[in-house]
């Protein structure tokens, strides 16, 4: 134990009114599940119990046990002072004062100079959201619903109409992800509890989806990007191996799940046409049974509802089902394409480590910006920005792209922004490269 500390049950905080003194060393053995430290700001905080209760998901949190997470905790936090009611009863103690601030390999250089960044962004008040742009946007996505119901209901059920419908339904199912997603950032609204609150409508009654189905799996996402085994949206159920590093392992190995050399090939049938409608559909269904997130569920169930109140009485029961699965199977397409565009292409690894800025930038790129491309992707064109600042609303990413783009400059950090088309055929050819880098590995090594 460190100087001046008593001992502790493992699990348990510091009961002691002395807090200890501790050493990067013995903060880094505190990383088992049921044995979590952490750091932010010096502090030394033990979250074993707590991480269960965390809002964000036991995994997040535990991502960072025996690291600091200073970075990572000022990003997710945008009332930093309400939550350190919930960590002061989990504090330890604080670094000894020989230590650096920073653990492992993390430049400190650029850990202040992003936190320099990120105080003028806040004087700036680019984390300040305008409601009435995201009204907007909820209008948009109301009046599309609308259009289609009408559209069909007017015109009859033939195929043209049940087409132009289904286009417009995945229109605003895809937008209405946009926007769920603003507010579970907690990005629209000033207190936290409010963007909660809507954030449950927008994903429930828009979507049939989850809010903390959404959150716990998301935010690991933000936490680690591209990390084996940490982040859930490169766990492709070994349909895939992504990046340099997987491949060449799964080769070695002579894991062979799927032929993996034609990877880019089957991936236009398992990838964007299948992720929605059936994995999403089935693993949100399934969570909020099994965790019991009767809330989410009876939003849930708000959607569903209403339409098949809308649809039954033209398609019937059987003919709704298929258009809502032709819809989500449209709407997959849109959310693949433009959600792995910024990412699949990018650097995938084992946990490296590295500071805030640095693994952000590692894993992700721009697309370049237009109204289009705004609208199209959400703002997620500026995926850079989202990742760095994911608490900031998106209609500032455009105000804080230079002043991002300078502080990589600096420090020689690579910034990629592409075209749109180029960030979808940079999906097929980073599968590709991967693949035979599995091919290669799998026969010869």
């Amino acid at each position: 134990m460190g100087r001046g500390s008593q001992q502790t049950v493992p699990g348990e905080p510091d009961s002691g009114k002395a807090k200890g003194v501790y050493t990067w060393e013995e903060v880094k053995s505190h990383n088992s599940r049921n044995d979590q430290w952490l750091v932010i700001d010096r502090k030394v905080y033990n979250i074993t119990q707590w991480a269960k209760r965390h809002p964000g998901g036991f995994r997040v949190i535990g991502h960072y046990a025996g690291e600091d997470a200073t970075e990572a905790f000022t990003a997710f936090h945008p009332d930093s002072k309400f939550v350190q009611k919930f960590l002061k009863p989990l504090l330890l103690g604080e670094l000894a004062a020989t230590e650096p601030s920073q653990d492992q390999d993390k430049n400190a250089a650029i850990v202040q100079d992003f936190k320099t960044l990120r105080a003028q962004v806040e004087k700036q008040g680019l984390f300040q959201g305008q409601p009435l742009f995201f009204f907007l946007h909820l209008s948009h996505i109301v009046v599309l619903e609308a259009l289609g119901w009408m559209l069909v209901s007017m015109w009859g059920t033939g195929w043209i109409p049940t087409l132009l419908c289904s286009v417009i339904l995945a229109t605003a199912q895809a937008q209405a992800g946009w926007l769920q997603h603003d507010f579970g950032h907690l990005s629209v609204f000033k207190k936290s509890t409010w963007n909660h609150a809507v954030h449950k409508f927008v994903i429930g009654h828009l979507k049939g989806a989850s809010a903390n189905w959404w959150n716990h799996r998301h935010f690991q996402h933000h936490a680690k990007p591209n990390i084996f085994t940490k982040d859930p949206d490169i766990n492709t159920l070994d349909t895939f191996v992504l990046g340099q590093t997987i491949p060449v392992e799964y080769g070695i190995k002579k894991i062979k799940h799927m032929p993996y050399n034609h990877q880019h090939q089957y991936f236009f049938l398992l990838g964007p046409p299948l992720l929605i409608p059936v994995f999403y559909n089935f693993n949100i269904m399934h969570t909020m049974i099994t965790r019991r997130y009767w809330l989410d569920l009876a939003w849930a169930m708000t959607y569903y509802l209403r339409y098949f109140y809308y649809y039954a009485p033209l398609y019937g029961v059987f003919g709704s089902v298929a258009l809502f699965f032709f819809v989500r199977f449209l709407e997959s397409h849109w959310f693949v394409w433009v959600t792995q565009m910024n990412h699949i292409p990018m650097d995938i690894d084992h946990e490296k480590h590295k500071d805030w800025l640095t693994i952000q930038l590692q894993s992700t790129c721009n697309i370049e910006q237009s109204f289009f491309n705004d609208w199209f992707s959400g703002h997620l064109n500026f995926q850079i920005e989202h990742h760095l600042f994911p608490t900031m609303p998106r209609h500032n990413y455009h105000l804080v792209a230079p002043q991002v783009r300078a502080l990589c400059e600096k420090h020689g950090i690579p910034y990629q922004e592409k075209t749109l088309w180029r960030g979808f055929a940079d999906i097929v050819t980073s599968l590709k490269t991967s693949g035979d880098l599995w091919l290669d590995a799998y026969l010869h090594k």
